[in-house]
């Protein structure tokens, strides 16, 4: 049987840009963004998925784009993924790591390149606030205006109600990843789905 995932905040990016484990035929892609230019399926915001019937979709997947939220804006998002998903479903959110990228800050980094990207060469300044190329273009969807830590996504989503979390922080490649399931699960279920859906 065919699930389906809402892949929130997908900009240009499709399934196979996902992970692995949405990347099969099991999963049928749900394209949502606020930005029509990229031709989702249904456009929308984190904080407004209304086109989004309650209970309707298996998983979420959000990469990069949960820290493009206001700080008070977090809960609002993580109470709409709660709604859209199942009650089985889960969510997956990816996002940079600020504990990792501030230690460059700190040793007086802030512009120098921390990765190259595809998109050209990040650094701490870009992670913190946004890929400037794109917002000097005028691409503002692409401002950051909140962070968090691998303690600080876990204390997010257990706030919102997710019964059980599972994270990483990666801090040689700046990022976050969390799983976290809308209904109880035990500590092996949600490894082995996190060791599935994550793309490391």
């Amino acid at each position: 049987m065919t699930q389906t995932f809402l892949h929130v905040g997908c900009g240009p990016q499709r399934k196979s840009t996902t992970t692995p484990g949405f990347n099969t035929d099991a999963w049928q892609e749900l394209r949502l963004d606020i930005d029509a230019s990229v031709e989702p399926d249904l456009i929308g915001t984190m904080t407004d998925m209304s086109a989004v019937a309650d209970a309707s979709v298996d998983a979420i997947f959000s990469s990069h784009n949960i820290e493009h939220l206001y700080p008070h804006e977090v809960p609002l998002a993580l109470a709409e993924f709660r709604r859209v998903l199942k009650p089985d479903g889960f969510a997956v959110i990816t996002c940079p790591d600020l504990q990792s990228v501030c230690a460059l800050v700190a040793k007086g980094q802030l512009t120098e390149p921390a990765y190259i990207a595809p998109a050209g060469p990040i650094s701490p300044l870009d992670v913190l606030y946004g890929y400037r190329p794109a917002m000097e273009k005028g691409n503002l969807y692409m401002a950051h205006r909140s962070g968090f830590t691998w303690q600080s996504m876990n204390d997010a989503l257990r706030a919102a109600g997710f019964p059980i979390v599972a994270s990483i922080a990666r801090p040689e490649v700046f990022d976050i990843w969390a799983i976290a399931s809308n209904s109880p699960r035990s500590e092996a279920e949600i490894h082995q789905l996190a060791a599935q859906y994550f793309r490391m």
